[in-house]
């Protein structure tokens, strides 16, 4: 048996990965399902298996499967004495790309799901040379383990009784021949990096599916407790009290019209031996958005569940960061309020003192986010932050400018924002850069105050990730509004229906990248 891969867990039970040889003794307990990467292509022109060649055939002649990109097909197989069951899984032609690899697995796990399969095989090249555009066996373990951990991730129900549902338990790789030197170990790393980044997407999806009522800001404190003293993290919780000491005027006003005070999320992870070279990842942790005296329309507004979609992230990333102990330095803020209609609520017209000590003139109590993201940013700041990252469900017009394929973007350095954009392309999330003239800066300026918390219709995503990265005064700072990318009205590809966890594999690589940099410096 070749070395087998680390566990994972995921949904309460532990998913095991091996790696093995096709050489290699059969176990007495085959899989369930095999899985079949293939194309229409390969069905008709590749060598394969004399009795399952004709059935694929015959499969493409009655537009049964047409090895399409995200389609797949149960199909059972009598084998001598037994039935063997595939799942085909539609690929392009050539080599695949991570991403390719990442979504295929998602599809032949969703399928596995159906099917009641716990135990899966897939063959694997020893090569990946004609396999992989990357030719890379680290990045190829790690897409497919995060598609298959992501394909197989389903939304909480609630129901008075549940729907039993298997659950995947273990994934077989089947190599079809001898390995080149330091493929072994780069296929486990690659296990490694990609079981502990589905984990923390499954995080943040669980996390951002939660119903209001189960969970409000001291929630989504304890379950950021509770991830910091599981990987030995240091963490802190500033509940109310504390913040009006501090001066944190812009969460304390979003949170004031709610019976559940607002609060301020701190986690350390410290990877070097110094506090040097610190990322802030800020994330809005607005628990559930009424949009406040300006109030929303009733319409959609139980989606307003995942307003917190951008404290989800950074936890995401905080839990991959804690299994994997790269050698970063990483503060992640989250700050955490509802933002309810109530006579003690902040109201338009209101000016507010924020952390800073700037001022803000309030025209839009529905434009809460860049208000509890700027103490946040600030906070960050104190904390020894040399470069942030701000995540947040901000906008609409971020969804009107971009629909639901792409998260934009706004930052004052372009150098880091072509880093980000990197990582995304490798993580295989879309971000998209928007303007930052001079022209939409001046916008943000009030008669009253320092700042006004709305610009109006004109310009609405770049301006409100403007506000924002006026509180960076100056330092490294990119903004990513996930409004449209957060959640999921239907399944598809990667995604589950709900919550979609987004930013957790980007920002992962991004900070995975930061670590090389640390071994470089003298």
């Amino acid at each position: 048996m070749v070395k087998s891969g680390a566990d994972t867990k995921q949904g309460g039970t532990a998913m095991k990965w091996k790696l093995r040889s096709i050489h290699d003794p059969l176990e007495s307990a085959g899989p369930d399902a095999r899985v079949l990467l293939i194309s229409r292509h390969q069905i008709f022109h590749a060598s394969l298996d004399r009795q399952l060649q004709p059935v694929l055939q015959s499969l493409v002649e009655k537009r049964l499967f047409q090895g399409q990109p995200g389609s797949t097909y149960i199909l059972p197989v009598w084998k001598k004495d037994h039935f063997e069951t595939y799942i085909l899984t539609g690929r392009t032609e050539g080599p695949l790309t991570a991403g390719e690899l990442r979504q295929a697995a998602a599809y032949a796990a969703r399928a596995a799901i159906k099917l009641g399969a716990r135990r899966l095989e897939m063959d694997i090249p020893s090569t990946m040379q004609e396999f992989m555009v990357e030719q890379d066996a680290e990045g190829c373990a790690q897409a497919l383990c995060e598609g298959f951990i992501l394909g197989s991730q389903r939304a909480k129900h609630y129901r008075r009784e549940q729907p039993e549902q298997a659950q995947l338990e273990e994934i077989t790789f089947q190599l079809d021949g001898p390995v080149e030197p330091g493929f072994l170990e780069a296929w486990e790393e690659g296990v490694r990096w990609g079981s502990s980044i589905g984990d923390g997407v499954v995080l943040a999806r669980r996390l951002t599916n939660l119903p209001g009522n189960l969970l409000v800001p001291s929630d989504l404190a304890q379950a950021a407790l509770e991830l910091a003293e599981r990987y030995g993290m240091e963490v802190d919780i500033i509940n109310e009290e504390r913040l009006a000491q501090l001066g944190m005027g812009a969460l304390l006003a979003v949170g004031k019209g709610s019976a559940h005070p607002p609060q301020m999320i701190v986690i350390k992870y410290q990877g070097t031996d110094t506090w040097e070279h610190v990322t802030g990842l800020v994330g809005k942790g607005i628990t559930f958005d009424t949009g406040g005296i300006s109030l929303k329309r009733g319409s959609g507004m139980e989606e307003m569940i995942g307003d917190m979609g951008g404290a989800a992230a950074v936890l995401g990333v905080m839990e991959v960061l804690g299994q994997r102990r790269p050698k970063v330095n990483v503060v992640m803020v989250v700050p955490t309020a509802e933002n309810m209609p109530d006579g003690n609520a902040v109201k338009p017209g209101d000016v507010i003192t924020t952390l800073s000590g700037r001022t803000v003139e309030v025209l839009n109590t529905d434009a809460e986010g860049r208000m509890v993201l700027a103490d946040g940013v600030t906070y960050a700041k104190a904390l020894g932050a040399e470069r942030i990252i701000d995540v947040a469900t901000l906008t609409g017009a971020v969804e009107v400018a971009l629909g639901q394929a792409a998260t934009g973007a706004v930052t004052n350095d372009d150098v880091f924002m072509q880093e980000l954009i990197t990582a995304s392309r490798k993580a295989g999330e879309n971000v998209w850069p928007l303007p930052s003239y001079p022209e939409y800066w001046d916008m943000l300026k009030s008669d009253v105050a320092d700042l006004r918390n709305s610009t109006g219709r004109m310009a609405g995503a770049i301006t409100a990730g403007l506000f924002v990265g006026t509180f960076a005064d100056g330092l490294p700072w990119i903004h990513l509004d996930i409004a449209g990318t957060s959640w999921s009205r239907k399944e598809s590809g990667l995604e589950a229906k709900g919550g979609t966890g987004v930013m957790v594999r980007t920002l992962t690589e991004w900070v995975r990248s930061q670590e090389e940099i640390f071994d470089i410096r003298p």
